[in-house]
């Protein structure tokens, strides 16, 4: 160990003692919450912030899959009312979430179809450990009752972290899994300019006013016609972080698209990204998949776009590629700044899933946090990983020090434990040198530290100083990488909250293109690793529907993103509500737009790259096998193929064959169809 690291271990526990001494004064005398001008509610001490009921057995509020399905198509054909949404319990019953054989399961019974059970971690001492860190919901939401009034579905506590506008149902691919349906429901939805400022300027009433990342998704949102006018509008109304969820193959096949992106406002890109090879990105059926994911970082990177890959996970398809992936960021520090993993939500297009292949290929966080340690052989899952609510206590610590008259909170991840999770690692972007920061940071401790200093309530600058104190209090310096000291600890700090007003390169809708490269400069990459595991209709949990930090900005509110891609399924309400044309007739007005499908190849003028490419990970050595059908389409094929074994081929026998008077071919199908039928 350098004498720098002794050094600063030394610094460490005179900090802690310092940090004790101060904070043996601050408990009895905390100065009140104030009241921010971005809320009409005063900041919340640590100690006042509500939580849902947590551990198990535990009871909850939860939908029967069968009965939403029902409701939805009977408000779908006119023979109900939408209302009936927002006024009653519809498919509502109870659940129970339990311990059994070590792992933890959601039970449900319905009067009409029966019992439905799901599991929710495969470890029950992992979800034990993350429930503990909960540090308790936001602020509740407030001038939002045109917004928020959606009835069970109602958004509640905080403001949220990313705001979702879908620009289209279009889509350039036709994916199995696709939580939205897209390309298939018969109809095209598509909002006018003119929506999408009306649907950014209600999000910026509702209070608590924290910044959010605005990601505009789809469909595939790079084919709207307003796509760079409406990043454009997002940055002109105060959004500071304009994402973009899309596969990328218009970035790949444009770099001027991606400038034009990029001086519009677009900060980051929420990247598809299935795994490593064509072979790993084979179940969304495009030939030549990950060479335009290559292509399209490189293009995004140097335009000045931040890459966030984004996975989703399913049991037997692509649960192999969680390391390969991760190895792959720390290989291009550079290039990669976020990983999120998402475990499959079957819904959309596998809604109507067997409970077969739904136990097959569910996939939770629980696997995940597993995954990372067997595949890559970094963090403990029930010592390494956290909620995302966790950053909560960050947010509420950097809420104090920006004031009263702030116009703006932080961004504050509150969703329920059960939502999401997160671990992250410290690389060095020129030795690539990496440590996991829970290794070299004590985050428990730095939270609960950070949580006194918050109640306390000091002012600016002595509340950064105590911040400094505790940060060296909790710092392991023998753990961390050997370049990295206590000055790039307090800089990557400061860097992500604010808190001196240094500056680092705006972040602003007035960035230019020298302020990214400020921002860039950093040697250090603090690579985020999160899971984010959205609902479907056989593990939902009203608990997490009301405290959503994903909403959809939608014609019809602001909606949980549970309760608008599955729960009653409020996507397909208001998208027929709102329809464009049906796709025929969109055609016929503005044309087909191409669709990459089949093992259709996307034609790129240039495929080369620079990324750095594992070459075991690309021969997918332990590519998983699943007996069965592995997606809808083939389920669904499966069926009909069943179908048309059982039952056809027997009305053939009853009806036309059974008076042809050759009676050879008849028997032999009769012969066939009793064996089908055993």
């Amino acid at each position: 160990m350098k004498p720098i690291k002794y050094a600063e271990r030394g610094l460490a526990a005179a900090a802690g003692a310092i940090f004790n001494s101060i904070q043996a004064v601050n408990k009895y005398k905390p100065n009140p919450s104030f009241t921010p001008k971005w809320s009409d509610k005063p900041l919340l001490k640590s100690w006042q912030k509500s939580k849902p009921t947590l551990g198990w057995p535990r009871v909850t509020d939860s939908l029967c899959p069968n009965c939403v399905i029902e409701a939805r198509e009977s408000i779908l054909n006119g023979s109900q009312d939408v209302s009936v949404l927002v006024n009653e319990k519809v498919g509502e019953i109870k659940a129970q979430i339990i311990e059994r054989d070590g792992e933890i399961w959601m039970v449900k019974d319905c009067p009409i179809h029966g019992h439905f059970e799901d599991v929710m971690a495969i470890d029950s001492k992992f979800l034990t450990h993350i429930e503990t860190m909960f540090p308790g919901r936001d602020i509740p939401s407030h001038n939002d009752e045109k917004l928020h009034n959606h009835g069970s579905s109602t958004i509640k506590y905080g403001r949220g972290a990313v705001l979702t506008v879908d620009l289209t149902n279009r889509c350039n691919m036709m994916c199995d899994p696709c939580f939205m349906d897209a390309n298939q429901v018969g109809f095209v939805h598509e909002l006018s300019m003119e929506e999408i400022k009306e649907i950014l300027d209600n999000a910026i009433s509702i209070k608590p006013r924290r910044q959010m990342s605005v990601q505009f998704s789809g469909g595939e949102p790079t084919i709207s016609p307003h796509f760079i006018e409406a990043i454009k509008y997002s940055r002109k109304v105060g959004y500071n972080s304009v994402q973009a969820a899309t596969n990328g193959i218009e970035v790949a096949k444009s770099k001027e698209f991606c400038r034009e992106a990029a001086e519009a406002g677009l900060r980051y890109v929420y990247f598809q990204f299935d795994g490593i090879g064509n072979d790993a990105n084979s179940h969304r059926q495009v030939g030549n998949l990950f060479d335009v994911k290559l292509r399209a970082i490189n293009n995004l990177h140097e335009a000045g776009v931040e890459i966030v890959l984004v996975t989703t996970l399913v049991n037997g398809i692509n649960n192999d590629q969680v390391g390969s992936i991760i190895r792959f960021a720390l290989d291009n520090p550079k290039k990669i700044a976020f990983l999120s993993f998402q475990p499959v939500s079957f819904t959309g297009r596998d809604e109507a899933i067997t409970a077969e292949r739904r136990l097959q290929q569910r996939y939770t966080l629980s696997h995940l946090a597993h995954d990372v340690k067997n595949q890559v052989g970094i963090t403990e899952p029930t010592r390494d990983w956290f909620p995302l609510s966790l950053m909560g206590a960050f947010a509420d610590f950097a809420d104090l020090v920006h004031g009263a008259n702030s116009e703006w909170g932080q961004v504050s991840c509150g969703c329920h434990p059960n939502c999401g999770v997160g671990t992250a690692v410290m690389i060095d972007k020129e030795t690539k040198e990496m440590s996991p920061v829970p290794a070299f940071l004590n985050i428990p401790g730095l939270v609960k530290d950070m949580q006194k200093i918050t109640d306390a309530a000091r002012g600016k600058w002595m509340s950064n100083l105590m911040m400094g104190l505790a940060l060296l209090k909790h710092y392991r310096p023998q753990n961390a990488p050997s370049q990295f000291n206590l000055y790039e600890l307090f800089k990557k700090f400061d860097k992500s909250f604010g808190l001196t007003g240094k500056d680092y390169g705006k972040v602003s809708g007035d960035r230019s293109k020298e302020d990214i490269e400020k921002r860039r400069s950093d040697r250090w990459n603090f690579l985020f690793i999160a899971g984010m595991w959205f609902q479907d209709l056989f593990n939902y949990d009203f608990r997490r529907t009301e405290m959503c930090i994903i909403p959809y900005g939608t014609q019809e509110g602001e909606i949980s993103f549970c309760a608008y891609n599955t729960g009653i399924g409020w996507r397909n309400i208001i998208e027929h509500m709102h329809q464009n044309a049906t796709v025929a007739k969109w055609y016929e007005e503005h044309g087909r737009h191409e669709i990459f499908a089949g093992g259709k190849d996307v034609p790129l003028s240039d495929a080369t790259h620079n990324l750095k490419l594992n070459e075991v990970d690309l021969m997918r050595p332990n590519k998983p096998h699943m007996e069965g059908p592995k997606t809808a389409h083939e389920e669904m094929v499966m069926m009909r193929k069943l179908y048309n074994e059982m039952v056809l081929k027997q009305q053939a026998i009853t009806t036309d064959n059974a008076d042809k008077p050759v009676q050879i071919q008849g028997l032999g199908r009769k012969k066939e169809a009793a064996v089908a039928s055993v």
